[in-house]
């Protein structure tokens, strides 16, 4: 798939790598007892990694399961599921995410398989391969979560999980105006194009849930968390102080049986 939308979002995020973006550097410094603490819920307070990673329990009981990170490259998700012992693959159409991967892996010492893909189209992978699919706040850069929802549907296994995040699409579009944080466009406009040319997407709450529906999911769990740790204090209009007023939400579906 090489369309207008994925030529430009792929040189966004081939962009974002080399200015070294938050989401694009491979974390080096985990301690896998921490990430054990974390799943059980033992650890406090929760360091700024773990804190994009939730809900907590999906950590548990991974080891020697087939966990694809699905759009989620960088290696930041594909660490912790390696460092307990997953069988990780990761997919993403940005070579530079990939290369974060492959740099935690080695770090680590664990294996990992990388796939050069974009995940609107993810014919080429085997039915029912793995066990949970982690996909990170990527959805704002599809057109529709429908297309994603079917592919997932099929390559993961019965009884397996998926797990998927986004945004807030009552305030998906907004900016700091030097006073407020202030909703850019109507509910009805869905897409929204960067300056560099990316498109970003706004997807609604019925599209969200009744498409997992739709394609053989139950839906297990629905946890609302900031992308980041938020803090009151910080400088207004900077991500930290934005996102005490912006929070997303991670969905946990289940493949029906």
């Amino acid at each position: 798939m090489n369309d207008e939308i994925t030529i430009a979002n792929q040189a966004h995020w081939e962009a974002e790598v080399l200015k070294k973006n938050g989401f694009t550097v491979p974390w080096l410094d985990l301690n896998r007892d921490d990430i054990l603490k974390y799943a059980e819920g033992e650890l406090t307070p929760i360091p700024y990694h773990f804190y994009q990673i939730y809900p907590a329990y999906l950590l548990r009981d991974v080891a020697d399961k087939d966990v694809l990170c699905l759009a989620a490259g960088g290696g930041q998700q594909s660490a912790v599921f390696g460092l307990l012992g997953a069988r990780v693959t990761v997919i993403d159409f940005t070579q530079g995410q990939l290369n974060g991967d492959i740099t935690a892996a080695k770090h680590y010492g664990y294996p990992v398989e990388t796939i050069f893909a974009n995940i609107r189209d993810l014919s080429e992978v085997r039915d029912a391969s793995y066990d949970l699919i982690y996909q990170g706040p990527s959805m704002s850069w599809v057109p529709s979560v429908h297309e994603i929802y079917r592919g997932v549907s099929r390559i993961v296994r019965s009884g397996g999980r998926y797990r998927v995040d986004f945004g807030n699409p009552a305030n998906h579009f907004w900016e700091w105006d030097g006073e407020y944080y202030r909703v850019t466009e109507p509910y009805s406009e869905r897409v929204f194009r960067y300056s560099d040319g990316a498109f970003d997407f706004r997807h609604y709450l019925s599209d969200i849930f009744n498409g997992l529906v739709d394609n053989g999911f139950q839906i297990e769990r629905v946890e609302e968390r900031a992308w980041t740790q938020p803090d009151i204090e910080a400088t207004p209009g900077s991500w930290a102080h934005e996102m005490a007023y912006n929070v997303s939400f991670a969905v946990v579906a289940k493949k029906e049986i």
